[in-house]
């Protein structure tokens, strides 16, 4: 918060131009970069549990057994080490199916909807503040370049660290570590948005500040209460 400056008028015109000028510095940095989660921020959650139960539904697939053997392998295609055919190969192709492949990828691709009030939002601060934006997420790296490119987010993205690019996934503290590195700014400089309460926590102990996103109004209320505002 600015200190708060006293009321005695200068006791002269040059020193009136001095204070005009060089205003006492606040306490805090300034912020000049947002580091977001894409999945429940920017967009929908897009292969959560809640959307995984779709396909089971209208392709007819037994959930648990899906849900079970998509906890076995999905790490491993989120870090990168694994492409999307051989994690449905594990998940859903293990045994013969009466549809194909590219029809369920097709599926699992729809049900990525963006966020435009929230895309905007960032667009609109970044444009305003010159903000460096940063994706921080778990995706694998077909999931990754379609909405990449669907949400066009290389308009208003400064760089992915997301886990299939540099196999490092959240939770680990070093995927934080690596987007500071590479935006080159302190974590006191920075804003992270998550919609995962845990994911926060993390940063926050490195010293970030931490929004854990509900909804695109608290998250803008929040933002202007540290001084990113459109108004």
């Amino acid at each position: 918060m600015r200190k708060a400056q006293g009321f005695g008028a200068p006791q002269t015109l040059q020193e009136e131009n001095a204070t005009n000028v060089n205003p006492e510095p606040t306490n805090d940095p300034p912020i000049t970069a947002l580091f977001l989660d894409v999945g429940g921020v920017l967009r929908t959650n897009g292969w959560d549990q809640g959307t995984r139960k779709l396909p089971a539904g209208t392709f007819r697939l037994d959930f648990a057994e899906l849900d079970h053997r998509h906890h076995l392998t999905y790490d491993t295609y989120e870090e990168g080490k694994l492409d999307l055919d051989e994690y449905l190969k594990r998940v859903v192709f293990h045994v013969p199916r009466s549809f194909s492949v590219e029809e369920f990828k097709s599926f699992m691709f729809a049900q990525s909807r963006p966020c435009p009030e929230m895309i905007a939002l960032v667009r609109g601060l970044r444009l305003r503040y010159r903000l460096k934006i940063a994706v921080v997420s778990n995706e694998g790296r077909e999931l990754t370049v379609y909405r990449i490119q669907a949400f066009k987010l290389v308009e208003f993205v400064d760089f992915f660290i997301s886990s299939c690019f540099v196999h490092l996934r959240k939770p680990d503290e070093d995927i934080y570590r690596l987007a500071l590195d590479v935006a080159q700014v302190s974590p006191a400089q920075m804003v992270y948005i998550d919609d995962r309460a845990m994911f926060v926590e993390v940063a926050r102990g490195l010293g970030l500040r931490g929004i854990v996103h509900t909804d695109h109004k608290s998250t803008e209320m929040i933002l202007k209460e540290l001084g990113l505002s459109l108004e």
